[in-house]
This record gives structure tokens, sequence and C-alpha cells, in this order.
């Protein structure tokens, strides 16, 4: 049995919710939260599986209860159950802790499915909000790693052609601490060679 609460501030809708996932045998709504606050506090004192969580609700909100739930109960998974898909409420609803997002506006089998499988230890996310993610993820800039001044400056000589001895010249510095400053370079850039660190670097815009 699947022991489930039900979040959500709208009291029909909660209704509706309760009535929809009580059909099936094998899930038992064990407790009704009108807000963030009385669903951590119920999750507290029930223990269940899984708590369906609205995002939008009073004195705190369902991202605020799901990474306290996170924090406090992490073997409680949250299933979002919304009609907001933003990307700001998807990213904040999964970076609080939640195991699945799903839409009010989904049928009947897909919502149940979904607690079943987050209930089993899986994530489960709308066709519709897996896209948003896909589409964030692919725009948004790659992270550039940080090279130290020092090392931007033998880089940029190795970009010109110079040998080690001949950085080492250039800088005042000794040849050991030139080789130094590529292999820490080679490491930030997960590189092996010369060539490939400077075009990555001319890549990522660091020269």
């Amino acid at each position: 049995m699947i022991r489930v609460i039900v979040a959500d501030d709208h009291p029909i809708v909660r209704s509706g919710i309760v009535g929809l996932i009580a059909l099936d045998a094998d899930i038992e709504v064990v407790g009704e939260a009108a807000d963030g606050v009385e669903a951590v506090e119920l999750a507290r004192t029930l223990r269940p599986d899984v708590v369906l969580m609205d995002l939008r609700m009073p004195r705190l909100t369902g991202a605020e209860a799901t990474a306290q739930l996170a924090e406090e109960l992490p073997e409680v998974r949250v299933l979002v159950l919304t009609t907001y898909e933003t990307d700001d409420d998807i990213l904040g609803a999964i970076e609080a802790g939640a195991s699945g997002y799903l839409l009010k506006a989904a049928p009947q089998e897909q919502i149940v499915a979904g607690i079943r499988s987050v209930a089993d230890g899986h994530t489960v996310l709308a066709p519709s909000i897996a896209a948003t993610l896909v589409t964030r993820m692919r725009s948004a800039p790659a992270e550039r790693p940080q090279l130290s001044p020092r090392e931007l400056e033998v880089l940029k000589l190795v970009a010109t052609g110079l040998s080690n001895p001949a950085i080492a010249r250039a800088l005042f510095i000794g040849e050991a601490t030139v080789k130094t400053h590529l292999l820490h370079v080679f490491e930030k850039l997960d590189v092996s060679d010369r060539t490939r660190a400077v075009t990555l670097a001319l890549e990522l815009g660091l020269l």
C-alpha cells in the first residue's frame, strides 16, 4: 500500500485529487493539507511514502515545503502536481528536492502511475516539463574553467609558439614553474596537450 498526503490550498481541487487516486486499491490517502506548513507537519506525523504537492500555497509554498521535507524526511518522496509550468517553477521545485513534476491536466492514469513510480524511487516528469528542462539546459552557457592570471599568461605565450624555456625567460620564472602552471591548465581544461589547451581556451573565450 502506498501512503499519500495530498497538499493543495483549494478544497474542491484537493477533494477531486483525493477522489481520483483513492480509486486505486494500492494507494491510500492518509492526510490532506491546505498549505505547505500543514503538509510538513502531517508528513512528520504520518510519514507517508509520497506527498502530492501543489506549488502556489499560503504560509509555505510547495517548493519551500519540499525543501524542508528533503532535509528533514528524505525518505518521503514529493511529487509536484500543479497547474504551473514556468521555467522558474519547474527548476525551483526540482532543486528543492521534488522527485517528480506533473500537471493537474494530466490523465488520471498518468497521475496514478506517477505516484507509483515516485514511491518506487524513480523520477517522473510530464513530457512538456521534460522538454522545458532539456531546452533550458541546452541554452545555458557552458561553465568556463577559472584559470589564474599566471596560468593565463603562460597559456598566452604557449599560443604564440614559445617553448617552456622561452616562456620561463619571458616571465622571469623557472622552467619547472612553467611546467607546473601548464599541468594545472591541462587539469582545469581536461586536456592532455598544449595544442588542445590553446584551441579549447580560444573556444571558451579565455584567450
